[in-house]
């Protein structure tokens, strides 16, 4: 088991804390870890009629736009209930409601450095309601693709977010999609 014997914290903000710990691991040998701790957040994804709704954004720590589900935290509610997080991120970004919507699942996002875990969602039955997005968030564009043109720009690269890819392929293992 590991023990941690120090921790501090070297930078904070109203997304996050980055923690510097010295650890003891089994059989005693030290060692340093960063961690990066931020609150849970709700992804959806949102399937109507053989299309699946996403959100393409520009991410500024890779430098570009990046075509990706709606998701989400609300940082001045990092306990906010999930499944109301994911409604709220769902109408945010997209602009739709859903009539039906689970939660099918929940994934760590980088458990090598962060203690972040994503909420996976599966929403049908969608009505358009109008986009409330974030001011944050104004280059934020709502796109709609088939299914198909979706898993060919997986297969292609052309969609790159992990965790994407990840909620999208457990839906798909458990025959959602």
């Amino acid at each position: 088991m590991f023990k941690t014997l120090s921790r501090k914290t070297v930078y904070q903000n109203r997304w996050m804390k980055l923690h510097e710990d010295i650890i003891e691991r089994p059989g005693g040998i030290e060692g340093l870890f960063g961690v990066v701790e931020k609150p849970d957040f709700s992804a959806i994804i949102a399937v109507d009629n053989g299309h699946i709704h996403l959100v393409e954004q520009y991410r500024y720590p890779i430098g570009q736009r990046s075509l990706e589900l709606p998701m989400g935290g609300w940082p001045e509610q990092p306990d906010a209930d999930p499944l109301a997080l994911a409604r709220g991120e769902l109408q945010e970004e997209t602009g739709y409601v859903a009539e039906h919507i689970e939660q099918i699942g929940y994934h760590h996002v980088d458990n090598g450095g962060g203690t972040m875990g994503c909420n996976v969602f599966f929403a049908t039955g969608l009505t358009f309601s109008g986009r409330n997005p974030d001011p944050e968030e104004a280059d934020l564009e709502p796109m709609t693709l088939p299914l198909t043109e979706f898993e060919r720009r997986i297969k292609d690269g052309e969609i790159l977010d992990a965790c994407t890819i990840a909620c999208y392929g457990l839906a798909k293992l458990k025959g959602l999609v």
